[in-house]
């Protein structure tokens, strides 16, 4: 069979692993780009594994990202999201990855995509998926994103440079509205379940936020344990594709995407153990949340969830609002320790706006070369 090579990256952003493209080293259709995904990442893969291909096994662990120069006068690069299902033939391009976009400023200034000095640099990047731009600052020495540092972030060992991330106008990424249904709280018919309150809003990614002792759970629980309890796994996928549809996202609960709406399920704070053994008590963070990712519990949080919450939390009304703090960041607890995320929200005459959500993370390029696929996937 014979083969082609197309130059990539693979790196970790925040809490998740992509491999990384420039789209000129991509052919010119877009409708290959998927089939090309799906071989590199190793997917479909009945087993789950993806062990024929650069995929973990997990949603957090099967991504693509595509970098591009962009047209837009307010942007440096382009930025493509494309979330590889493990199990199925599925490349879904209707979400944006938060913790992937921590590696996307500096990657287009490793690559020559943006040029930059000495000490901090801000890359301005336009996300394709949902037509919303965000602002990367980090450092840079010699001409490259600088790796080593001392900040920590739940879910990674070790540190790394200190990367802010500030997500412009975020809310209506995806529906056009931060509030899809113009309410902050809603109660959807859900079969098997009846009417169950929940908080539907988008900012970044749609996000149903629902009460996780409406469904006998404290939101502080290990997600090997909410992953095995099958019966509340499929609830929260009825309740997801419900939210779907009220959300108009989809005509029917059987439409509904894989990658979004996500779900959410937060509580008050409680003690809990983390996934590297540290112990947390209720007065070290705000709210506990364990939100789905492509069927699963996320081993920390996806990030767009995460700011998500954190602007949900300032909105009169939803679920969330009873758990802000009256000033400062949001403290998220994740199965993998305390997120702390920034919103700025505008309440005025009964209606929100979300002006920004700023969140910090870590990256690191773990490999860089070419993968070989076979030249048939890229039409000749």
């Amino acid at each position: 069979m014979e083969r082609r090579l197309i130059p990539a990256v693979y790196a970790r952003g925040g809490t998740s692993k992509a491999v990384i493209f420039k789209a000129a080293d991509l052919p010119r259709d877009r409708a290959l780009w998927d089939g090309i995904f799906l071989h590199v990442l190793g997917s479909p893969d009945p087993y789950g594994r993806q062990l024929n291909g650069l995929g973990g096994g997990l949603s957090s662990l099967s991504k693509v990202v595509v970098v591009a120069p962009s047209q837009r006068a307010d942007a440096d690069v382009d930025y493509t999201f494309v979330q590889v299902a493990v199990r199925e033939a599925v490349a879904d391009h209707g979400a944006m990855c938060g913790n992937m976009s921590a590696a996307v400023g500096p990657f287009a200034v490793d690559e020559g995509l943006v040029r930059a000095g000495e000490g901090q640099a801000v890359v301005r990047v336009h996300n394709t998926n949902t037509g919303k731009l965000f602002h990367a600052a980090f450092p840079v020495r010699g001409g490259r994103a600088v790796e080593e540092g001392d900040f920590t972030i739940p879910g990674v060992a070790g540190s790394g440079a200190m990367i802010r991330l500030e997500y412009l106008s975020p809310g209506g990424a995806v529906t056009g509205r931060l509030l899809p249904t113009t309410r902050p709280a809603e109660r959807l018919s859900v079969e098997g379940l009846g009417e169950v309150t929940a908080s539907l809003v988008d900012t970044s990614n749609p996000v149903v936020f629902v009460r996780a002792a409406d469904l006998g759970r404290t939101a502080t629980e290990s997600p090997e344990e909410l992953d095995a309890d099958a019966a509340l796994m499929a609830r929260l996928e009825r309740i997801r594709r419900a939210a779907s549809v009220a959300m108009g996202l989809s005509r029917t609960q059987a439409e509904a995407g894989l990658s979004n709406p996500k779900v959410a399920m937060i509580g008050p704070p409680a003690p809990f153990t983390a996934l590297d053994g540290r112990r947390y008590g209720a007065g070290d963070y705000h709210v506990a949340a364990r939100i789905v990712s492509m069927g699963n519990i996320h081993r920390a949080a996806p990030l767009t969830g995460a700011m998500c919450l954190a602007v949900a939390a300032q909105i009169p009304g939803t679920l969330a609002a009873p758990l802000a703090p009256p000033e400062g960041p949001l403290l998220i607890g994740t199965p993998s320790g305390v997120l702390p995320v920034e919103a700025e929200v505008r309440v005025s005459g009964g209606r929100a706006e979300a002006l920004s959500a700023t969140t910090f993370r870590t990256q690191r390029r773990l490999m860089e070369g070419a993968v070989p696929v076979p030249a048939a996937l890229l039409g000749g």
